[in-house]
């Protein structure tokens, strides 16, 4: 793949030089847009170039482009939530490279930037400047009319950014290419160069199908939550936190419970009371049998279930009207039956 830039200097590993050539923007148009209204814009743009003073914008975002960077987002609060330390997205923001004079010189936006650890690395106010500030750990992009192989991706590689993920959507449309083809690519920068690699080195354990899955499907499913389970289990252990670290889930676990304490209590106390119940009855019944001269055995005190859901009348009556202990429990045995 071929650089478009000399290595700048950076605060990850950045690529060694390679034949520059020029980049390429398939599904954007080209508009002039002079350095002195670069600061000011703020629209969506693929790549701005100081040199001719030219920013490639595309058509109109769609939900075939947008979704996929939304559920990425969701997906990495779901993680963050789990490891127990925020995870930030910043969307479509300036990824900047200067000029020797301090200038602008090149300028893209990716569709997502992802910092997994934003209290000790993240972008400065007015975005991403190579040199200056942390790489995000993940950048993503959408190729959904567009084709970042033809152009970002050699610029990435070249300012050194450490992982880009290439996510064709399944969900097409008219304007789609028809050679694209669904499917994620993860390319992961290893001695200046990018490799493409079958997981990410960001989110350990997370392979570029697992993750096109989670990208792509209509509605979570358990496949897909149990990766991110997984994912944010060695990303927790790794770092030494857990669900407990954040708030909400501190929240909504010591609810839950309190909740479970409390409604186990109410049943204990429940239970208590029917279990005194039944043996109260039993104990009755117990007393009228022998006043009649029947013993009872082993088996009375296994219908303690029994005796707890028949009224005392049935149960005098029953106690009343047998000849023996089997009668008796035959009868009960009926009374349980017509209750259920």
């Amino acid at each position: 793949m071929a650089s478009t830039e000399a290595p700048p200097t950076g605060r990850r590993e950045t690529a060694q030089p390679r034949r520059p050539e020029p980049p390429e923007f398939p599904g954007c148009k080209p508009v002039h847009l002079p350095r002195t209204e670069i600061e000011r814009f703020e629209g969506r743009l693929e790549y701005w170039d100081a040199a001719t003073e030219t920013a490639w914008i595309c058509d109109p975002a769609t939900p075939y482009h947008e979704r996929p960077t939304r559920l990425l987002t969701r997906l990495a609060g779901q993680i963050a939530g789990v490891r127990g330390s925020p995870i930030e997205s910043y969307g479509s923001m300036d990824l900047l490279l200067r000029d020797a004079g301090g200038e602008p010189r090149r300028i893209m936006q990716a569709d997502e930037s992802v910092y997994l650890h934003p209290a000790q690395a993240k972008p400065g106010p007015k975005g991403m400047v190579v040199g200056e500030d942390d790489f995000p750990d993940v950048v993503l992009e959408v190729d959904h009319t567009t084709d970042v192989h033809r152009g970002k991706l050699a610029l990435y590689e070249s300012w050194g950014f450490p992982e880009v993920w290439v996510e064709v959507p399944d969900a097409s449309s008219p304007s789609r290419p028809h050679r694209r083809r669904p499917g994620l690519t993860i390319h992961l920068l290893v001695h200046g160069r990018f490799r493409v690699v079958a997981e990410s080195r960001a989110f350990p354990g997370w392979r570029a199908e697992e993750i096109h899955l989670a990208l792509n499907e209509p509605m979570p499913s358990e496949q897909t939550s149990a990766v991110v389970e997984r994912v944010a289990a060695v990303l927790s252990a790794r770092e030494g936190t857990g669900p407990d670290d954040d708030p909400l889930l501190r929240s909504q676990r010591r609810q839950g419970f309190e909740q479970g304490h409390a409604e186990g209590h109410a049943e204990g106390h429940a239970e208590g009371r029917a279990e005194g119940r039944a043996e109260a009855r039993a104990q009755m019944v117990r007393q009228m049998l022998r006043s009649r001269g029947i013993e009872v055995s082993a088996r009375f005190d296994t219908a303690a279930e029994a005796f707890a859901a028949a009224s005392e009348e049935a149960l005098l009556a029953a106690a009343l009207g047998c000849a023996d202990e089997a009668e008796f429990l035959a009868a009960l045995g009926r009374l349980r039956d017509q209750r259920d």
